[in-house]
């Protein structure tokens, strides 16, 4: 029974240590953080995955911060957002089950017992990843004030991180 418990408590501590980081930057090996593709010289898709601790407004914010660099490097100064996605994903948690079993095989007996399963939920986080597509452009942004500026973006979200 021992041997049960510190099972047990070996999976609710790995069940509570932190995934992923939560700093802004460069999609990492476990996919963490931002990747874009530029469409058209003007167009780009931009996405950002947070970390297990992110809500879904820090990553969009990271994503938009994103879009705000790259049109400052190519020289832009708004962009409009022309598609967004954001979506969120269960991952992880931690599940404990028993199992109990006998055999009888002529003179001899055995008994087993085994631990495992997934509970789903249960200490799990949910990742958020937000995917967006944005037109890019120089000057006067358009009358319509559905776009944001390049320079303000990245003045306002990458001055609290």
């Amino acid at each position: 029974m021992k041997h049960l418990s510190m099972l047990a408590a070996f999976f609710v501590v790995g069940a509570c240590a932190t995934v992923g980081p939560t700093s802004y930057g460069p999609a990492d090996s476990n996919g963490f953080g931002y990747g874009s593709t530029q469409i058209e010289s003007d167009r780009h898709r931009i996405s950002y995955q947070g970390s297990g601790d992110m809500p879904p407004e820090l990553v969009e914010d990271f994503a938009l911060l994103r879009a705000g660099e790259i049109a400052l490097a190519k020289g832009f100064d708004w962009f409009r957002v022309v598609s967004r996605d954001i979506a969120g994903e269960e991952k992880g948690g931690v599940g404990i089950g028993a199992g109990f079993g006998t055999g009888s095989y002529g003179r001899r007996s055995s008994v087993g017992v085994g631990v495992g399963g997934d509970l789903g939920t249960v200490g799990g986080r949910t990742y958020f990843t937000v995917r967006m597509e944005v037109l890019m452009g120089r000057g006067a942004p358009p009358e319509d004030g559905q776009y944001y500026d390049a320079r303000e973006i990245v003045d306002t979200i990458g001055g609290r991180i």
